[in-house]
């Protein structure tokens, strides 16, 4: 399929308003947005309003009902209904992240997609950052890598999104509001089905919602870890130490509410030289990650650093434009369905590991939970 496509977007919320909506309506060439789909009224009839949207709708089995080539699918909680649903009824399927709450319901969806023949996306948006891609080059010119620490400081979420004009609908009826949080607790006590209060937290609000994000840039770099040598999680953070050959991989996310300065480094390290990839805050359009090298001489005091802007392009247009792309040649996309579910396995060992205290292999191998084995 070539052309401009039919696309209906399901949750209209914070990362659709910021985000999405703002980049179909650019790339106007490539995506018409036909319908809309919000819990609230307010906020949906607002969206379509903003962005000339034909058709909206409250629930999201009217839209995929509709003659519509691709959903993206950007609500809170588990986008497995929603795009199972959609590849059963021929659309091209842009999840955001997380992909969905268990390896059992990944393998679902991407099932569903397999099936219908269509396109299966999931939208981490930091893999088609230009940077990243520039650190994807200069990567294997580092000899003997020892140590990579990725480590996130989560910020307050308001100050970078308080200029944005952005719609906010009331409270859901409570019994709607009861009914989508017991399906969410349901879908997470399925993937863990012994986890205790905090470690469901965890899964849910950091991992899932969070560092998947910082889980999928490593593995894009990185590869399959070899081995989940710790895992810990705490009220205020969590850490994770990852084995890569002879090189540790330090996983680091700690939150810091007092402070507007968000912070996402991943740093490599080798004897003779340094890579830092520093992103910005996620809500900042066109804000640039920054590639910073240090190099020095052998038994020597010389050394330098560069800082490198490699472009001001956004990653979540050029991500768009990806889905575009695969769609209309036919190629997967660099986060398929099959990569994303890597990630959720992951999210999965992590809260293991940290139960039980014991180290596991191959950790983001996606077996169903029966099959796997506790080292």
């Amino acid at each position: 399929m070539a052309g401009r496509m039919r696309v209906g977007v399901v949750g209209c919320g914070l990362i659709a308003q910021v985000m999405h909506l703002h980049y179909l309506r650019e790339l106007s060439d490539r995506f018409e947005i036909a319908a809309v789909c919000d819990l609230s009224e307010e906020v949906r009839a607002a969206c379509a309003r903003e962005y000339g949207v034909a058709e909206q709708f409250a629930t999201w089995q009217e839209l995929i009902a509709r003659p519509l080539d691709a959903v993206l699918v950007l609500t809170s909680g588990s986008h497995a209904p929603i795009a199972v649903a959609a590849a059963k009824a021929g659309k091209h399927v842009f999840v955001e992240k997380p992909m969905c709450f268990s390896v059992a319901e990944g393998e679902a969806m991407i099932d569903a997609a397999q099936a219908a023949g269509v396109t299966l996306m999931v939208g981490y948006n930091k893999r088609y950052d230009p940077a990243y891609a520039r650190l994807l080059e200069e990567t294997p010119t580092l000899r003997d890598l020892r140590l990579v620490q990725i480590t996130t400081l989560e910020s307050p979420l308001q100050p970078y999104v308080q200029h944005y004009n952005l719609r906010h609908g009331g409270p859901l009826p409570k019994d709607l509001a009861e009914s989508l949080a017991e399906d969410g607790d349901a879908r997470i006590t399925a993937a863990l089905p012994e986890a205790d209060p905090l470690s469901r937290w965890a899964y849910r609000n950091v991992l899932l919602d969070s560092l998947v994000h910082e889980i999928n840039a490593m593995r894009g770099i990185m590869g399959e870890p070899e081995r989940l040598e710790f895992a810990d999680i705490r009220e205020t953070g969590l850490t994770a130490i990852f084995k890569y050959g002879k090189a540790q991989c330090i996983l680091a996310w700690v939150d810091l509410p007092g402070i507007a300065r968000y912070s996402m480094d991943f740093a490599f390290y080798s004897p003779e030289r340094r890579l830092t990839l520093k992103f910005p805050s996620p809500f900042l359009r066109s804000a640039p990650t920054l590639l910073v090298s240090e190099d020095g001489e052998e038994k020597s005091q010389r050394s330098s650093r560069t800082e490198e802007i490699t472009s001001y392009r956004e990653s979540f247009k050029e991500e768009l434009i990806h889905f575009h792309d695969c769609v209309a040649s036919g190629r997967e996309p660099i986060t398929t369905g099959r990569d994303a579910l890597h990630d959720i396995a992951l999210c999965e060992a992590i809260v293991s590991v940290h139960r039980s205290r014991s180290p596991r292999d191959l950790p983001s191998e996606p077996a169903q939970a029966p099959a796997r084995k506790r080292s």
